[in-house]
């Protein structure tokens, strides 16, 4: 009789325990706006092909250092007046020893680099899928958002081969 009673305690104590490990420990909340306009991406921006050109395995000397600088741009036209600023979130495969860099794509033969994406003035990293700086938009010129791409070295001996990568982009409105 005992061994019944403590199993049937047992039940409404278990209960207790497994509603407790499913109580919430806090709250998100997600916002937004979706808007009915927006700027219209140039073509030539849509898919581009940014040259880096080729680069001596050499001129990497340490963890961290970089190519030359190569700027490139993205057009936005037919902004809505109603549209006066905007970021530029560029996401792709993160470099697997550092996350703020494009890694190569996976046929590549290059080995210990990545890419990074700037800011216009070349020193500013901007994070693989955080936003750019904002930049205001003209809604009754061409908006061209400069930013700059160099081969970062992750480790060294940086080793030669081809050193491809791709990215995408969004336009995130302010």
């Amino acid at each position: 009789m005992r061994k019944k009673i403590s199993k049937v305690m047992l039940v409404p104590v278990l209960a207790v325990v497994s509603f407790a490990s499913l109580a919430a420990d806090g709250t998100i909340n997600f916002t937004g706006t979706i808007t009915d306009t927006a700027c219209t991406v140039d073509t030539a921006s849509a898919n581009q092909t940014v040259n880096l050109g080729t680069v001596a395995r050499t001129g990497f000397s340490a963890v961290g250092s970089t190519s030359a600088a190569t700027k490139f741009t993205i057009g936005l036209t037919s902004c809505p007046s109603s549209v006066t600023a905007a970021r530029v979130k560029f996401d792709g495969t993160a470099n697997s020893t550092n996350s703020n860099l494009l890694a190569l794509n996976t046929d590549q033969t290059a080995t210990n680099v990545g890419i990074g994406i700037y800011e216009q003035d070349g020193s500013t990293l901007i994070p693989l899928a955080s936003q750019s700086a904002s930049k205001a938009l003209s809604s009754t010129a061409t908006n061209t958002l400069t930013y700059v791409a160099k081969y970062y070295a992750v480790a060294t001996p940086v080793g030669a081969g081809t050193a491809n990568s791709t990215a995408t982009f969004s336009i995130v409105y302010n």
